[in-house]
């Protein structure tokens, strides 16, 4: 358990899938998902994260797992604020003296309401004041770009809801899209081919299994298998079969060109000089979906730009939002309060 007094400076990448604290001069001390089990009868918070997570799917009538945030931004506001509350005093520890200031990563383009809903709910689990910072800028500092200078660098960010692409340069977005099309769309993908080819109906935990395990992207040298297990939607009974890596690929397909698509459509409106700058630096991708196999490579076929994946890419934005934190005095002065 981590102990702090006045002046707790705390970083959030409050994501669709994972939720990630960062604590000024102590990094990433926290990665829990971003689930939340519910009593029906009583409102009663049962489980928070990785606790929550393990229930879905699994529980009685009276008993729900919630996932309070969908495509990027807050769809339940109650359960959302009782899952910071509860990760806020996870990571600051039972003795903190003093609420902590906040900066909270959105979607380079949620809206004004959707932002109020981010900073309502950070200030009513606690925190003293909460600053944003849109999730390509905090991307892109957690990788390690030097976005001050007047040159351009490209972000694709992958998370469980969104996916988040910009050009930046001096400290700011030039060019910017956001689609709701990501992880959690990946595994709506498995679900819906699994269920049509196999006439099997598997879980969001399965689909996620075969994602991690086998999926890609782009066509593997070798196929790869896994033994799933579901119901058999004519007999209903439960059912083995394999898949191989190319099914999920098949699957996968007009997902992740939806990506590719929107990536190219960035670099289209991106004015030449800087695109010059991204040709010979090469397009960054961060965010827990940038590992999907072979993803890279079929954004810099799409692109015809060089695609790597940043270390510690599922980091990136908790990092990003944790640096900017160093500049929470300037901020006070109202750029993102």
């Amino acid at each position: 358990m981590w102990f702090f007094g006045m002046g707790t400076d705390i970083g959030i990448d409050l994501g669709t899938a994972t939720v990630l604290v960062y604590i000024k001069g102590k990094g990433v001390i926290l990665k829990e998902p971003s689930v939340v089990a519910i009593d029906k009868q009583t409102n009663r918070v049962l489980a928070v994260g990785e606790e929550a997570r393990q229930m879905i799917g699994r529980t009685p009538g009276n008993i729900i797992a919630i996932r309070p945030l969908r495509d990027g931004v807050i769809s339940d506001y109650d359960i959302t604020e009782k899952m910071l509350k509860h990760f806020i005093r996870k990571a600051c520890g039972r003795k903190k003296i003093s609420a902590p200031r906040v900066m909270a990563c959105v979607p380079c383009e949620a809206t004004e309401v959707e932002k109020r809903a981010v900073k309502d709910a950070a200030v009513n689990a606690g925190a003293k004041k909460v600053f944003l910072i849109e999730e390509p800028l905090a991307a892109a500092i957690g990788s390690g770009l030097d976005i001050t200078k007047a040159s351009g660098n490209m972000i694709i960010d992958i998370g469980g809801g969104t996916t988040d692409i910009a050009v930046i340069s001096l400290d700011g977005m030039v060019v910017r899209s956001s689609i709701k099309v990501a992880g959690d769309k990946f595994d709506e993908a498995i679900i819906r081919y699994i269920r049509k080819k196999h006439k099997l109906m598997i879980g969001e935990r399965t689909a996620e299994n075969l994602k991690i395990n086998i999926g890609t992207a782009y066509k593997r040298e070798e196929d790869s298998y896994m033994d799933i297990r579901g119901r058999d939607l004519i007999t209903g009974l439960p059912k083995n079969i394999t898949i191989t890596s190319e099914e999920i690929s098949d699957a996968l397909y007009e997902t992740v060109m939806e990506i590719a698509e929107c990536a190219h459509s960035v670099l289209e409106k991106t004015p030449p000089e800087l695109a010059a700058d991204i040709m010979e630096k090469g397009i960054v991708m961060t965010g827990g979906g940038s590992l999907l196999h072979g993803l890279d490579e079929l954004i810099s076929q799409r692109t015809k730009v060089p695609v790597r994946v940043a270390d510690n890419a599922v980091s990136c934005v908790a990092i990003g939002t944790g640096e900017a934190l160093e500049y929470l005095d300037i901020l006070e002065t109202g750029l993102y309060n």
